[in-house]
């Protein structure tokens, strides 16, 4: 049995849930009330008021609990438990605004949502075009991203008190990356930074495309979704609706929030520049160039661009917003030569720095691994030798290793598994193979009939179920949430 001081920390979460349902509805407040040209304030109100009395009766019910530290196994019950009921709280506005929103489909917006997928049940193909919807759900569409993007557990662990002690399982159970890295001793420190650094990306970004001509509407809400590596956009055109400077300042900023933030707060706060000394990084970077390179050679020798600046900068956009799984989109590059789309399927797998707001594997475990078979094959020639696995010049523990291998072992099963069984629901082979990646690396657009002219409104009502799953398993790095099904956990 899961102790009270789980449901008691989950019902302080859905508080702070509430509070972030009444900042969007001042969107609502100003359009809906105000203005008089929107009509979402009223799913808003209801919203709030049903997850607020939810925090209120889990604390209410809880108060008497035992204040234990929390353990490891708290730490992934609350993490996987307290995602789960975030997401049905968060597409309640959805649900009660209608017009295309069932269950279902609510559910699996504000899923990829907060997990920063980008996937959505919206425009191209649908009769609900994203520009139709009202400015306080595409506010809270955005919002959600953002608060999934650093993690509402870890943002808890930087202003609730309580969960100072014993935070580090919550913060090693969220935090993306083979090790959830500490930037400083303490875990609840460590999270303000991480905040205060998320935050400052935000501002900044925001305030350049205020100066780029956007509306504050347009700038805060891609500002949200491009911190996170969210890809929602305002627009049926994603980026693609807006200047080629614009589209340079987003490259810029997905690959500032693919890159890991430890670098970030080095460089912030030592004013040491460590990017380049870094393995991850660098490899970060030259892929990025390489694809770019790959991109421009394959559509301008397929005559779909010339060599101009259009194809360079269609060619690093999607590089950069692939490999950091953003998903934004500047064209359809469903259209693109078969090369491209094969590049672009397996980057579904790769993902940005580990310490980033970025899914899919994540590039420091592909080193590893890579790695660990230049050293196997090092000792099938030299039996006796030693050798160490070293990133960074540090040593890598064993159980790390066998951590990263079984992940990607883990990792590639669910996905083959999950594409077997969209190909069963009638999904063609391009698009059950690409859905199953993009869910489970949150990605966002994906090949085929999910690509970036279509929505994922056309697939069953079950297919959206098991990519919402994919999509939290991807989030939390699977172990979080499979945990849960085993036996032993549940065990006292």
């Amino acid at each position: 049995m899961l102790k009270k001081q789980v449901f008691y920390i989950i019902g302080l979460i859905l508080i702070f849930l509430s509070i972030a349902l009444a900042i969007s509805s001042l969107w609502s407040v100003y359009y809906d009330f105000y203005l008089n040209i929107d009509k979402d304030l009223v799913p808003f109100i209801y919203s709030i008021i049903i997850t607020f009395m939810s925090g209120i009766i889990l604390i209410f019910l809880t108060k008497n609990r035992n204040k234990t530290e929390i353990t490891n196994k708290d730490g992934f019950a609350i993490v996987t438990l307290g995602w789960v009921l975030i997401v049905f709280f968060s597409s309640l506005p959805f649900y009660f605004y209608g017009n295309g929103f069932t269950f279902t489909n609510a559910f699996f917006e504000s899923m990829s949502g907060l997990t920063t997928t980008g996937a959505t049940i919206l425009g191209h193909s649908t009769t609900t075009n994203i520009e139709s919807l009202p400015h306080g759900l595409l506010f809270w569409r955005s919002f959600t991203t953002f608060i999934g993007g650093m993690g509402i557990i870890v943002f808890s662990i930087a202003i609730l008190p309580l969960l100072g002690m014993g935070g580090v399982q919550l913060f090693r159970a969220e935090v993306a990356g083979p090790v959830a890295d500490k930037m400083t001793p303490r875990v609840k420190q460590t999270a303000k930074l991480l905040w205060a650094i998320y935050l400052g990306l935000f501002l900044i970004l925001t305030i350049i495309l205020i100066l780029q001509g956007l509306t504050f509407h347009d700038s805060i809400c891609h500002a949200f979704t491009t911190i996170a590596t969210g890809g929602f956009s305002t627009k049926d055109a994603s980026i693609g609706a807006f200047s080629p400077m614009v589209q340079w300042t987003i490259i810029i900023f997905m690959f500032i929030a693919g890159t890991s933030f430890t670098l970030h707060y080095i460089f912030i706060s030592n004013k040491k520049i460590e990017y380049l000394k870094d393995t991850e990084f660098k490899v970060y970077f030259c892929m990025i160039v390489i694809c770019s390179i790959i991109f421009l050679s394959n559509i301008v020798n397929s005559d779909l661009y010339g060599l101009n600046f259009e194809a360079i900068r269609h060619s690093i956009f999607n590089s950069v917003t692939i490999i950091t799984t953003t998903g934004f989109t500047t064209e359809n590059y469903g259209e693109w030569p078969a090369l491209s789309k094969t590049l672009i399927f397996f980057l579904f797998f790769v993902g940005g720095c580990a310490g980033s707001t970025t899914g899919a594997m994540k590039i420091i475990r592909t080193i590893l691994i890579y790695k660990y078979l230049v050293s196997e094959i090092r000792k099938m020639l030299h039996p006796n030798g030693v050798f160490p696995l070293r990133i960074n010049g540090n040593v890598i523990p064993d159980d790390i290793v066998k951590k990263t291998l079984g992940f990607y072992l883990f990792y590639i099963f669910i996905f083959v598994f999950t594409a077997m069984i969209f190909a069963m629901l009638g999904l063609d082979v391009e698009t059950a193979l690409s859905a199953s990646a993009s869910s489970i690396g949150n990605i966002g657009p994906a090949l085929g009939s999910v690509g970036p002219a279509y929505s994922w409104a056309h697939l069953p009502d079950f297919a959206k179920w098991l990519a919402s799953f994919c999509m939290l398993l991807g989030r939390l790095e699977i172990f979080t949430v499979m945990v849960l099904f085993s036996r032993t956990f549940w065990n006292k």
